[in-house]
């Protein structure tokens, strides 16, 4: 087969990537320095702040141009993006904006549009504040949104700054992903390495029937998944009533909607990317290797560390690696078994892009996401010489 073939045949699926996946995932990061509310809005304003600084008196045609762009924004329907965008600087000032603009459109013809009128709307309107703030949405690209996902902004003068500490969210949620991420695949590595070493230990027969319930879980969807595990691990449920019965606690244990629901429920999804990688290399150790250095001297503890861990590393560093980069992205699951400080990364991103309508901030919690996995595995990639996804 010729070069031109192989390639024609890969055409369909670089294609079909391009289409539903590169260019979707380029969008979406993009708006997180998109800015495109405010200009499309309030161009006049822009033209008249383009040579202001915060700190120098305001242009008295300011007041006038705000007002025709009020009046014609409302009418085109970009005037609610626009107060949107500012509101995440200015607090409360979508409301007085929209209001602003019906009384703009409602004023005599003879209405002197100033200072003073946009004062007796909201004095926030004609403070430097707000038009500091029109000024930094000027686009075509801004800094805000990534500034914003990791707890800085840009104070009056422009000046980059952390914000207050009651409003420092995005680098704990952060670090309390990667807390959770790291938790389940150690979890998943204690649990999962032992069931590999079992199934190339058994007969073919036995490890067929145990390789069916480690892909058991595939056969169920995970919010059936999840859901199960509210009913199992409740104060009434399955755990806690064998416990009691048991004798080994004396009242319910809190289980659910808080951390540890939240690590049992992922490390059961989880397992089986854990597993299937371990088993595909441990399969192919030879085993007379352990039997080689018992007969040598070596104790069964020093063997298994010095001979057999060595050549599994490979699948350790594969498996580790594919269960921290999909638990970094996990949503559903610590959304049902989770409490609000267990949310993850993700649930921030799908309630700005649902809920809020926040997609720039949105995109740069994803693109912080990206670049932090990225990051990680550049590093996993270095320290196991160039094996961080190496099945040999």
């Amino acid at each position: 087969m010729s070069t031109r073939q192989r390639f024609s045949l890969l055409l369909p699926l670089s294609g079909f990537l391009l289409v539903f996946f590169v260019a979707p995932l380029v969008w979406l990061l993009s708006l997180a320095v998109r800015e495109a509310e405010v200009p499309r809005a309030l161009p006049r304003t822009l033209a008249v702040l383009q040579t202001w600084q915060p700190g120098q008196a305001l242009p008295p045609k300011v007041f006038p141009d705000l007002a025709q762009d009020l009046v014609e924004a409302r009418a085109a329907s970009t005037l609610a993006d626009a107060a949107r965008r500012l509101n995440y600087e200015v607090g409360g000032v979508r409301s007085t904006l929209m209001r602003a603009a019906r009384e703009v459109g409602s004023a005599a013809p003879d209405t002197v549009f100033g200072a003073e009128f946009f004062n007796a709307v909201d004095p926030a309107l004609a403070s430097p504040e707000f038009f500091a703030a029109v000024q930094r949405a000027r686009g075509p690209v801004s800094s805000y949104y990534l500034l914003a996902a990791f707890d800085m902004a840009r104070n009056a003068k422009g000046e980059i700054e952390r914000v207050s500490e009651a409003n420092r969210i995005y680098i704990d949620v952060l670090m309390r992903t990667l807390g959770i991420s790291l938790s389940v695949t150690l979890l998943c590595l204690l649990l999962g390495f032992p069931v590999a070493m079992l199934l190339t230990q058994v007969t073919a027969k036995t490890a067929d029937w145990l390789m069916i319930l480690v892909l058991l879980p595939f056969w169920t969807s995970l919010l059936v998944r999840t859901a199960a595990w509210v009913v199992v691990l409740q104060r009434e449920g399955m755990v806690n009533t064998l416990l009691m019965h048991l004798g080994v606690i004396s009242e319910p244990l809190t289980l659910i909607y808080n951390r540890t629901g939240v690590l049992i429920a992922m490390t059961h999804v989880l397992l089986p990317f854990m597993i299937l990688p371990l088993y595909g290399v441990l399969k192919g150790i030879p085993p007379h290797y352990m039997r080689a250095a018992t007969s040598l001297g070596a104790p069964p503890v020093v063997a298994f560390f010095r001979v057999y861990l060595p050549m599994a590393a490979p699948a350790i560093m594969a498996g580790s690696l594919m269960v921290f980069i999909l638990a970094m992205g996990y949503y559903i699951t610590p959304a049902l078994v989770g409490g609000g400080s267990d949310q993850m990364l993700s649930y921030f991103v799908a309630t700005y892009t649902t809920d809020t309508g926040n997609w720039g901030l949105a995109s740069a919690l994803g693109l912080m996401m990206l670049v932090t996995t990225l990051a990680l595995y550049a590093v996993a990639h270095k320290l196991s010489g160039g094996r961080a996804l190496s099945m040999g």
